[in-house]
């Protein structure tokens, strides 16, 4: 007999779940609180634009459907610096053949459901997960429009429901269930830089643009349509944070110092900066994520994180390509699949938390140091004579399936080795010579 698999939320990662439990021949039911967003236009507002790396595509691949994601993506091999002076640099996020990938976050949400229904999934919109039953299978769910309660038996139970998690909050009725919750002081608002009148793009199509200005920070994504998705962190409170900036003489005055070559790329950016809402920044944390052998959180719902590696929504794939690769050893005895799973993601969950609050600093701070370009700069090179020797820190995280744990403590230990390297004398007038590669090979050793 079939498996009968729920998954509560038709966000990325519930409807890539739900391709992979299709593709294992199991019955799949998706139930989300929210409306269907295909039945409205998808505009700016309280969302990131995607960047999609290495661990993304894996999973994607994985189920067949990296293909139809790779017609709405845009290659991003770097990123570009915009100084307070709107002068240019650009920084390569690797080796000149490798990119990461801007994709539309309602776009690929949009496709991957379409695929699921495809595949034999029923989505059910406009449906409230009320209650989990912590001791057996069972789901209760609200319908929002004609307010009728429904209530489920299944064999799996999977929470994709985000940061907010209704199934997570049910869950934290076990005993020793552990949960916190820390929002950063920075929130973010989104804006829209509009195409050429032609279509075209008004800045460098294949890249990453950032404006980083220590406590504040903009970002910018590409959009196939010509139009750039762009973010804007700030804090909340104090000096031209988000609480001061009250009219649009504020406003104006804000963008036209720190970001003035921005400013013109948008011609309605005081409407679009009092009409688009700002949201919180947190990392939300918990264990276990599942229960005995029949539910298991995934995605925001496990580990939400801040945004500045742009790992979010990689992380939540590549929870979906791990489940299922434990349900394939473990079909037969569910509980222990789910109890590894649990086991072995959370420090992974943790790790890319970390790694993205460590990113916030090196975006806003250090992308326009000279020492830590430098520092790269020798890093690469490195890395480029030694391959088998020395993955960068980013390179690990973006190009390769490393844990994120994993990479996180060895790119703790190379910021150790490297700070030894940048207290050698005259380092940036020999950072060239063999001798310091040398160096940097000894001490590995």
């Amino acid at each position: 007999m079939k498996k009968h698999i729920i998954i509560v939320g038709a966000g990325l990662a519930g409807s890539l779940c739900a391709l992979y439990m299709l593709k294992r021949g199991y019955n799949v039911e998706v139930y989300e609180r929210r409306g269907d967003m295909r039945d409205a236009v998808v505009t700016a507002g309280k969302s990131i634009n995607l960047a999609l790396s290495e661990r993304g595509w894996t999973a994607l691949r994985k189920v067949g459907v990296d293909k139809y994601v790779e017609d709405i993506s845009i290659a991003m091999p770097k990123r570009v610096m915009h100084d307070i002076e709107g002068n240019l640099t650009d920084q390569f996020y690797g080796n000149k053949d490798q990119a990461i990938y801007s994709v539309p976050r309602g776009g690929l949400n949009i496709l991957l459901m379409n695929l699921a229904e495809k595949g034999g999934a029923k989505i059910f919109f406009n449906h409230e997960c009320i209650d989990v039953d912590t001791n057996a299978p069972y789901l209760f769910l609200k319908n929002t429009i004609t307010n009728k309660d429904i209530s489920l038996e299944c064999d799996l139970i999977v929470g994709a429901d985000g940061a907010f998690s209704a199934v997570r909050n049910k869950m934290m009725r076990q005993d020793r269930f552990q949960y916190s919750q820390h929002y950063i002081e920075h929130g973010y608002k989104e804006l829209l830089i509009p195409a050429n009148l032609d279509g075209t793009h008004k800045i460098e199509k294949n890249a990453l643009h950032i404006w980083p200005r220590g406590n504040f920070m903009l970002i910018a994504l590409p959009n196939l349509d010509g139009s750039y998705t762009c973010t804007l962190f700030s804090p909340f409170d104090g000096k031209d944070s988000f609480s001061e900036l009250n009219d649009s003489s504020d406003v104006l005055r804000f963008f036209n110092s720190i970001f003035k070559d921005f400013t013109p790329l948008i011609p309605d950016l005081v409407d679009q900066f009092f009409t688009n809402p700002t949201s919180s920044l947190g990392i939300f944390k918990c264990y276990p994520w599942h229960i005995k052998n029949y539910c298991v959180l995934i995605g925001d719902s496990a580990h939400a994180t801040v945004p500045f590696y742009g790992q979010g929504m990689n992380a939540s794939f590549e929870d979906c390509r791990v489940l299922d690769e434990l349900i394939d050893k473990y079909e037969e005895n569910m509980g222990e699949g789910l109890r590894l799973y649990s086991q072995n993601r959370k420090p992974n969950g943790d790790g890319v938390q970390d790694l993205s609050l460590h990113n916030f600093i090196v975006m806003r701070d250090k992308t326009t140091d000279p020492k830590f370009l430098l520092q790269k700069k020798i890093e690469q090179k490195f890395a480029q004579a030694y391959p088998k020797k020395w993955t960068p820190l980013y390179s690990m995280v973006s190009f390769t399936n490393i844990s994120y744990s994993d990479a996180w403590e060895i790119g703790m230990k190379q910021e150790e080795l490297m700070a030894s390297i940048m207290s050698i004398p005259n380092i940036s007038k020999i950072w060239e010579n063999e001798e310091v590669m040398q160096k940097m090979l000894e001490m590995l050793e």
